[in-house]
């Protein structure tokens, strides 16, 4: 488990975030757009997650096809328990999951819940 502490602010408690706190959490689809700090927030906690625009993404190497189509696999049953979907490009021995919410407009938190549980199946 990461935490990660933002400089001590007086009006507020120290921002703390913890990946076990993204997989506890279920997404909800009414979720806002995430602030331009939020988003940095969130991307400091889900390692290897790059944005490009109103999207995150993130490439997942495998040995072979065998384990790449069964990540892609335990990943459309977890997007599914969550209704939230990614975009996916499947190779031979990797896949690249993007992760936007449309309906709101820019990130969300589901964004990073889902992104979460894809680092867990890893």
């Amino acid at each position: 488990m990461r935490v990660r502490m933002e400089a001590w602010d007086n009006t507020r408690r120290p921002e703390i975030i913890m990946t076990q706190d993204l997989l506890a959490k279920h997404c909800d689809p009414k979720s806002p757009a995430l602030s331009e700090e939020q988003v940095k927030r969130y991307l400091a906690d889900v390692k290897g997650w790059e944005r490009a625009g109103k999207q995150i993404s993130k490439t997942f190497s495998f040995k072979d096809y065998y384990h790449t189509m069964a990540f892609v696999n335990a990943l459309a049953y977890v997007s599914h328990q969550q209704d939230h979907h990614p975009d996916l490009e499947v190779g031979y021995n990797k896949c690249v999951v993007h992760y936007s919410s449309h309906d709101a407009g820019g990130l969300s938190e589901n964004d990073f819940i889902c992104a979460a549980h894809a680092d867990a199946l890893v």
